[in-house]
C-alpha cells in the first residue's frame, strides 16, 4: 500500500461516460495504477507544488471554489441555496446538478455556495456564510458532528430560520436537526414528541443506529405519507423524499430534490408546477465494484461475476491469489466521488490481490463485514485481510463509535484490519505542506477512534483538489 502515497496518478483525458466496452473501462480504470518516475523530479515537482500554500498549517480552502452564481439573462426568480458538509463529495455532483438546472429551466435560475464544516473555525468565512444566509431561500446540511461547529452553524441558521424558505438537515447533532423545516413539518420539538416518528431522533439513537432507521424509514414512509390529506404529512413526505435524493447523490437525484424543493416552497416559484421525477433508489449496503454491470447484495453473485472477468490477468485468476475485503462509503459510490476508491482496486487487482469492496449507506458498517466477508456456512472468512477506505470507525462513522459492536464483528472475522485514511478536512497540498502533519479532528475521528476497534496501520492514501474537491492522491 505504501506506493499509494509515494506514486503519482495520472488521468486520461476520456469521459467515464465516453467508455462503451469493458475492455475500454479497463484501460480507463487502470491509468490510475501508479507509474515509475525519476525520484529526483520527484522532489522537485513537490517543491513547486508546495510552494503555492500558505503557512503549512490545516485548511486555508475557500468556499468560493463551491459558488456558482448564473447569468440568468431571462430575469428568471433567483433561487440560492447555501450548504454545510463534513467533506467535499457533494462539490461536484452538486455543481453538475446546479448547472445542468441553469441551462435547462425555464421557470428558476439557481445560486449555490457551499461551506465544508471545518471552514467555519475561521472567522471572515463565519461571517462570510452568516451573510450567504440573509438572502438564502434553501438551506442545506449534512454529517455534522463536531459539536463546536454544530453549535455555530446553529446560531447562524437560527437567526435566518423563519424567513428561510426550506431548511433541511440530514445525519448531524440532534441541535442542528432541530433546525429542520419544510412547510410545516418541524423538527423543533426534536427527542420530546411521543410520535414514533420523533422516536428515531433520541440521543440514545444518534449514530449508526440512528442512521440506520432512517434508512429503513426512506424506503417506506413516503408511500404511506401520500395518501395521508394533512399538509403536515405531505411535508413530512417531502422530507423524506429529499433524504432519498440526498443519499441517492448523483446529479440526476440532486437536481430533481433542488426542483421538488423550490417548486414547492419558493414563493417566487408558487403555482408554476415544477416538475420532477422520483429518486433513484441505490441499495443501502452491499458489494460494488467500478467494472461490474451492477451492485450485489450476495457474495457468491459477485464472485461469479469475478471469475467470468475477461480483463482478469493470470494472478487474479489463480485460486490461491490472496482476498482483501475493502470497507467503502456509499455516498462517494453514488455522488461518482470514487476515483480514490477505483485506484486502490486497481492497484491491488494489479498486484495479483482479489477484491471484495463492501459499502453500507448509513454509518454501521459491521453488520456489511458478517454479510459480505464471512462464509454463511462454513463461518469463516471469506478474505485474508480487510482495509477500511473510510478512515473512519466500523460502527458510527465520524458520529458516535460503537467499539464493543465494532470489535464483535472483527473478532467473527479475525483477520488482519487496517484503517487507511483520506485527507477530509485538508486538502492534499496543504497535508503535504503542513509542518504540523494531520488535522486534529482528523487523528481524533481517524487514528484514534479506529485503533480502538482494532484498526492498525493508520495510513493516509488520498486527498483532495482545492478547486474541484475531486479525490486525488498524495504524492
Amino acid at each position: 500500500m505504501a506506493s499509494l502515497v509515494s506514486s503519482p496518478f495520472t488521468l486520461q483525458s476520456i469521459k467515464p461516460d465516453q467508455l462503451s466496452s469493458p475492455s475500454q473501462k479497463h484501460y480507463f480504470l487502470h491509468s490510475f495504477v501508479p507509474r515509475k518516475i525519476n525520484q529526483t523530479s520527484l522532489k522537485s515537482s513537490l517543491k513547486v507544488k508546495c510552494a503555492a500554500i500558505g503557512n503549512g498549517l490545516f485548511t486555508q480552502t475557500t468556499q468560493e471554489v463551491r459558488r456558482i452564481v448564473p447569468e440568468n439573462n431571462q430575469n428568471l426568480p433567483t433561487v440560492k441555496i447555501v450548504y454545510v458538509v463534513l467533506e467535499a463529495q457533494y462539490q461536484s455532483s452538486l455543481t453538475a446538478a446546479v448547472q445542468a438546472l441553469n441551462k435547462s429551466s425555464k421557470d428558476a435560475s439557481y445560486e449555490v455556495v457551499g461551506y465544508l464544516v471545518e471552514e467555519l473555525r475561521d472567522a471572515s468565512t463565519y461571517k462570510t456564510f452568516c451573510k450567504d444566509l440573509e438572502d438564502a431561500n434553501i438551506f442545506i446540511g449534512s454529517l455534522i458532528f463536531v459539536e463546536e461547529l454544530a453549535l455555530k452553524v446553529k446560531t447562524a441558521v437560527e437567526k435566518e430560520r423563519d424567513r428561510l424558505d426550506a431548511v433541511l438537515v440530514f445525519p448531524s447533532m440532534p441541535e442542528v436537526m432541530r433546525l429542520n423545516k419544510l412547510g410545516s413539518f418541524s423538527m423543533s420539538q426534536l427527542g420530546q414528541s411521543k410520535s414514533p416518528f420523533f422516536q428515531l431522533f433520541k440521543k440514545k439513537k444518534q449514530g449508526a443506529g440512528f442512521a440506520d432507521s432512517m434508512l429503513k424509514l426512506v424506503r417506506t414512509l413516503p408511500k404511506v405519507l401520500k395518501y395521508l390529506p394533512s399538509d403536515k404529512a405531505q411535508d413530512a413526505r417531502l422530507y423524506i423524499l429529499s433524504l432519498q435524493f440526498w443519499l441517492g447523490g448523483s446529479p440526476d437525484n440532486l437536481q430533481n430534490f433542488l426542483k421538488m424543493i423550490s417548486g414547492s416552497y419558493v414563493p417566487a416559484l408558487k403555482g408554476k408546477k415544477i416538475a420532477y421525477s422520483d429518486p433513484v433508489l441505490f441499495l443501502d449496503s452491499g458489494i460494488w465494484h467500478p467494472l461490474a454491470p451492477c451492485m450485489y447484495e450476495d457474495a457468491k453473485e459477485y464472485l461469479n461475476w469475478y471469475g467470468t472477468r475477461r480483463d482478469a490477468n493470470e494472478k487474479l485468476k489463480d485460486p490461491n491469489a490472496p482476498v482483501i475485503g475493502l470497507v467503502l462509503q456509499r455516498s462517494h459510490i453514488v455522488t461518482g466521488d470514487e476515483s480514490h476508491y477505483v485506484a486502490v482496486i486497481m492497484e491491488l487487482e494489479a498486484r495479483g490481490a482479489k477484491v471484495i469492496p463492501i459499502f453500507a449507506g448509513g454509518l454501521d458498517f459491521s453488520g456489511p463485514v458478517e454479510r459480505y466477508l464471512i462464509d454463511p456456512v462454513t463461518k469463516k472468512p471469506m478474505v485474508n485481510s480487510v482495509i477500511s477506505l473510510t478512515g473512519f470507525a466500523l460502527v458510527g462513522g465520524p458520529a458516535r463509535q460503537d467499539h464493543p459492536r465494532a470489535i464483535e464483528a472483527l473478532s467473527k472475522l479475525d483477520v488482519p484490519y487496517i484503517v487507511a485514511l483520506p485527507l477530509v478536512f485538508q486538502t492534499t497540498e496543504e497535508w503535504l505542506n503542513s509542518t504540523l502533519g494531520l488535522h486534529p479532528i482528523q487523528v481524533a475521528l481517524q487514528v484514534a477512534l479506529p485503533e480502538l476497534d482494532g484498526g492498525m496501520e493508520p495510513i493516509v492514501f488520498a486527498g483532495r483538489d482545492p478547486r474541484t474537491g475531486k479525490p486525488n492522491f498524495p504524492l
